[in-house]
C-alpha cells in the first residue's frame, strides 16, 4: 500500500520493545485492511457473476415458458381430437400443475442444501496469515 511507514531508526543495532510493538500493530492493521479489501473485491466479483447468470437464466426461463404455452396448446389440440375441448384443456392444465409442484419441491430441496456464499480465497489467505503469525510467535 502507499501509506506504509519506514521503520524507526535503530539505536545500537536494536529497537526498543515499544517501537517493535508499534511496528507490529501497524503491520497488523495494514494486513487486516488488505484482507478486508480482498474480501470486498471477491464478493463484488461473485455478485457480478451471479447477476449476469441470473439475468441469462431469467431470459431462458421466459423463452421456455413461451415454449411450454405452445406445447400445452398443441397437447390440448391433440387431445381434443378424441375428447371434448374442455376435458382436453383440463387434463393438460392438471399435468402442468403437477409438474409445477414437482419442480417447486425440487427447488426447495436444492435451496436448503445451498451453503452461504463465502469468499474462499480471502478466507484461505487469512488462515495462512494466522498460521504465519503463530509460527513466528513460537520462534
Amino acid at each position: 500500500m502507499t501509506g506504509t511507514t519506514a521503520p524507526k531508526p535503530v539505536r545500537n543495532g536494536h529497537q526498543s520493545m515499544g517501537e517493535l510493538a508499534g511496528q507490529a500493530g501497524e503491520q497488523f492493521s495494514r494486513l487486516v485492511r488488505q484482507e478486508v479489501a480482498l474480501v470486498k473485491e471477491e464478493l463484488a466479483e461473485k455478485g457480478r457473476r451471479a447477476g449476469r447468470g441470473g439475468g441469462l437464466l431469467g431470459a431462458a426461463g421466459a423463452v421456455a415458458y413461451a415454449g411450454l404455452l405452445f406445447l400445452a396448446a398443441a397437447a390440448t389440440a391433440a387431445l381434443s381430437l378424441t375428447l371434448a375441448v374442455w376435458a382436453a384443456a383440463l387434463i393438460v392444465t392438471g399435468a402442468l400443475f403437477a409438474l409445477a409442484g414437482l419442480l417447486a419441491a425440487l427447488g426447495r430441496t436444492q435451496l436448503r442444501r445451498a451453503a452461504p456464499p463465502a469468499p474462499e480465497e480471502a478466507l484461505g489467505s487469512v488462515r495462512a496469515d494466522v498460521e504465519e503469525i503463530k509460527g513466528r510467535a513460537h520462534r
